[in-house]
């Protein structure tokens, strides 16, 4: 008799394993989505650009990085993000971080309308203006 029970707990702990991995790889699945930021310089200098995570330590493009926006260019900034992920926008002038749009450098300012939630496609055209 004990055998058959150690078997059958054995099975019903096979089954609650395997239940638990494919819950794991149906929800990562789940949760990537990519979005693409457009961004339009209209300042007569160029401007760096950082896309920062609000629900995690994440900076696009990251490893002290910048997107830099000729004046008079858009660009498209693809990346991949976290499904439901709210993502701001910092940029500022080259060479002068006190001049800023959205949350600045660092994602050290507050701002009103800078963030934009992944739900994958791509934003408006984000205008950069004096």
């Amino acid at each position: 008799m004990p055998i058959r029970t150690i078997t059958v707990a054995s099975a019903f702990a096979r089954r609650v394993t395997m239940a638990l991995v494919l819950s794991g790889f149906a929800a990562g699945a789940a949760g990537a989505a990519d979005v693409t930021f457009m961004m339009r310089n209209s300042h007569p200098n160029a401007l760096e650009v950082e896309l920062y995570s609000q629900d995690r330590d994440h900076v696009w493009p990251g490893n002290g990085e910048v997107y830099y926006l000729d004046d008079g260019e858009t660009k498209q900034i693809p990346l991949s993000c976290d499904e439901g992920e709210k993502i701001c926008y910092g940029a500022w002038i080259s060479g002068d971080k006190g001049t800023y749009w959205g949350t600045g450098p660092d994602n050290a300012e507050r701002c009103e309308d800078c963030c934009y939630t992944c739900t994958g496609g791509e934003t408006e055209t984000i205008e950069l203006v004096e």
